[in-house]
């Protein structure tokens, strides 16, 4: 890795920009070949967020076992996956969300060696990464105050603002039948034994390459006698009042939005990627490495390396995007 070791821990040897929260734009006003218009998004008013979406059961069986191997070949970290989890999934078709879950066979492949890029890149509308059970994470939600994504108010599919029929996992499905997490996979969590006393254990991995953890990691990140506890991000809401003029939703920065919320260096243990530089059981001479939190951004909507373009979304072959992403 190019970094350095200082008194204050981990230093890049690169310098890196300043991350951009404004989420890629990807509606496509036509089908590849100029194939069939998609419909507009949908034209969404609220401004207030409810404080957390309202979950389903996951009391259901996926329609499938699940199927995923992780390999190194050569210089890739190869990833094989069906997308279905082991554990029980929401009602899907359900409320909120009307779409069935299918299997989705995907061949991922991220570098097995990763090193740091020279900026940050922000996340766009695509995975972040996959969990080591084959399902995405993808925080985004393709939902826009006014139907506008050029006006920057993106819905933030946590704050509960619009009913997305996410279950107990946090996670709902495509309209392509991909089951997907928002937030934390709780369930996926209770499987790999995360607890408050020990070091998360690895939970998947970025589309850069680099692992991901969830919540609990050493308090000081280059000893791993140090105490674990609950790792907090460097965001938080902004003060005052939302825009309120022609096509601006208005009211407090209350996390309806991804918008309303800012990165503060320092405020908290990880960087504006949700992550950190350090040593976890899997990399005992350090790495870099993301972490899952209980606090916005909850799943990392940047990247500190470069990612895999595997996992950029792709319109079905023959025909525009589906009608309703979330």
């Amino acid at each position: 890795m190019q970094r350095t070791k200082d008194d204050g821990g981990w230093t890049m040897r690169t310098g890196l920009g300043a991350l951009a929260l404004a989420a890629a734009t990807t509606a496509w006003a036509q089908g590849p070949g100029g194939g069939p218009p998609r419909r507009a998004p949908r034209a969404h008013t609220v401004t207030a967020s409810a404080g957390a979406p309202r979950l389903a059961p996951a009391d259901r069986r996926p329609p499938g076992a699940s199927e995923v191997s992780i390999e190194v070949v050569g210089d890739r970290r190869v990833i094989r996956t069906n997308g279905l989890p082991a554990h029980g999934v929401g009602p899907f078709p359900g409320p909120g969300n009307p779409n069935p879950i299918a299997p989705q066979e995907r061949e991922l492949r991220v570098p097995a060696e990763p090193e740091p890029a020279g900026r940050v890149t922000p996340l766009g509308m695509h995975d972040f990464g996959v969990a080591v059970n084959g399902v995405p994470f993808d925080p985004g939600a393709a939902e826009w105050y006014l139907g506008d994504r050029a006006g920057g108010w993106q819905y933030e599919p946590l704050s509960g603002a619009l009913a997305l029929g996410l279950d107990a996992s946090h996670a709902h499905v495509q309209p392509t039948g991909a089951y997907h997490y928002h937030g934390l996979p709780t369930l996926l969590l209770e499987e790999l034994g995360v607890a408050p006393d020990a070091h998360s254990p690895l939970v998947g991995w970025a589309a850069d390459g680099f692992p991901i953890y969830a919540l609990y990691g050493h308090a000081d990140p280059d000893d791993p006698t140090s105490p674990v506890r609950a790792l907090r991000p460097s965001y938080r809401l902004k003060e005052g009042d939302r825009p309120d003029g022609e096509g601006q939703p208005g009211g407090a920065h209350d996390g309806t939005f991804v918008a309303d919320h800012e990165y503060v260096a320092g405020l908290g243990d990880l960087d504006e990627c949700n992550g950190r530089f350090g040593v976890t059981p899997e990399f005992p001479d350090g790495t870099y490495a993301y972490f899952l939190t209980e606090a916005w951004p909850v799943v990392p909507r940047a990247y500190r390396g470069t990612p895999s373009t595997d996992f950029l979304r792709r319109p079905p072959p023959g025909g525009s995007r589906p009608a309703r992403r979330r």
